[in-house]
């Protein structure tokens, strides 16, 4: 069973030296940290949240409109995005112009020189369900199947024909991994306060003046609750006593929550924080068979090489080699969750040259991925040995959330 850390640490960025505090939430499985994420506490993120912003200028040759939602803090809207708007207000008769003001929703968060995306799709998550304004689907968490999935599509459409028979706006719903062990009427009370908490936005708006902030997203701890898969996780620790209050006020399942209170031993300490961190900035992850992976992110793309190191073949060199890369397969997907690595990611696995070795790699890679939280999988393994995967973007990576 897994168990959630909440805590506060001063790390040190390798690249300067400098140190800053940091509000740190992190799944451990066993005694290992398996995800991560960190927030310096005097940086506020503004990741999901709600703005009614001005549109600066609209970039027709990038399919673009940059939407500023604070003085000097401007945001990409692409405009495929560009549904179901809710303007405040209208300069023209085009679909969008500068001077326009409308509401939006930061759907990315600035990565180094790019600024922050927004959407027009809002959505608003709960422990169960995700409401959306624009995206009127029905969308479920790939990880639920058969008779619950069922169910959860059959509930769905109960609730999206009540509101279309109410309104005529309507809603898309997506459930969460979570919903699979919710009771109907839990995940229908969630959805009517996500629903409420929409309407009362959209009720406000027009009346709000621009820059103004409409919904703040809870914070980042909270949300990687929400987020966690709360059939595995046994118990949440905090030593942190306004994160310990929040916690009880929230559906953490049937996870215990414990406030640590050992001043002698401090939690960031008892679990190596900080060094299981700096652990996962290092290019290079030693695996038990003495064999390592090298994992080195560029602008485009991550490359991850797989070494034999200090494992040397015997006769049975092919039948080693794959046990190696079986090995390292399970390391990888562990390091992409880890450092929270997203987007094109290229393996060099040790050559095998069996089809059939090749082919079994392949499908224990894609169940290692599968455990992942965030959408990944394996696209195909290229005439050179290359394995391509992907790995949808949701936060920054550990080495950018440590301004790396």
């Amino acid at each position: 069973m897994n168990k959630l850390l909440i805590t506060s640490e001063q790390l040190v960025n390798p690249l300067n030296n400098q140190t800053a505090r940091y509000r740190i939430c992190a799944v451990y499985e066993g005694d290992r940290m398996a995800e991560v994420e960190l927030h310096r506490t005097d940086n506020e993120t503004i990741l999901n949240h709600i703005y009614i912003g001005r549109v600066k200028n609209v970039a027709e040759n990038l399919h673009a409109a940059f939407v500023e939602i604070a003085g000097g803090k401007v945001c990409y809207l692409p405009l495929e995005d560009l549904k179901q708007p809710l303007f405040t207000k209208k300069t023209s008769k085009k679909p969008i112009a500068a001077g326009d003001e409308l509401v939006v929703q930061i759907a990315k968060e600035a990565v180094k020189t790019k600024d922050p995306v927004a959407t027009t799709n809002l959505s608003f998550s709960g422990a169960y369900v995700v409401l959306t304004s624009a995206d009127r689907r029905i969308g479920i968490s790939s990880k639920i199947s058969g008779q619950e999935r069922t169910r959860l599509q059959t509930l769905a459409r109960k609730l999206l024909a009540v509101e279309t028979e109410n309104t005529n706006t309507g809603f898309g719903i997506i459930f969460r991994t979570n919903a699979a062990q919710a009771e109907e009427a839990v995940i229908r009370e969630e959805y009517l306060q996500l629903k409420a908490a929409y309407e009362t936005l959209t009720a406000h708006a027009p009346f709000g003046t621009v820059y103004s902030c409409l919904y703040k997203e809870r914070p980042f701890y909270l949300k990687m609750l929400m987020d966690a898969d709360k059939s595995a996780l046994a118990e949440i620790v905090t030593d942190e006593k306004q994160v310990w209050e929040e916690l009880k006020a929230v559906d953490c399942g049937n996870a215990a929550i414990r406030f640590y209170e050992d001043r002698l031993l401090p939690l960031a300490k008892l679990y190596h924080v900080a060094g299981q961190i700096e652990a996962a900035l290092k290019p290079r992850v030693w695996l038990k068979s003495g064999a390592n992976i090298v994992i080195e992110p560029t602008e485009a793309l991550t490359v991850i090489d797989v070494n034999s190191g200090k494992n040397v073949a015997g006769k049975e060199k092919q039948s080693n080699h794959y046990k190696i890369n079986l090995e390292a397969a399970k390391e990888l997907a562990f390091q992409l969750r880890l450092r929270n690595l997203s987007g094109m990611i290229i393996v060099d696995f040790i050559d095998l040259y069996d089809a059939q070795l090749n082919q079994e790699l392949m499908t224990y890679l894609r169940s290692c991925l599968s455990k992942d939280s965030v959408p990944a999988r394996p696209v195909d393994m290229t005439k050179l040995g290359l394995v391509e995967i992907t790995r949808k973007k949701k936060k920054k990576p550990l080495a950018e959330q440590l301004g790396i």
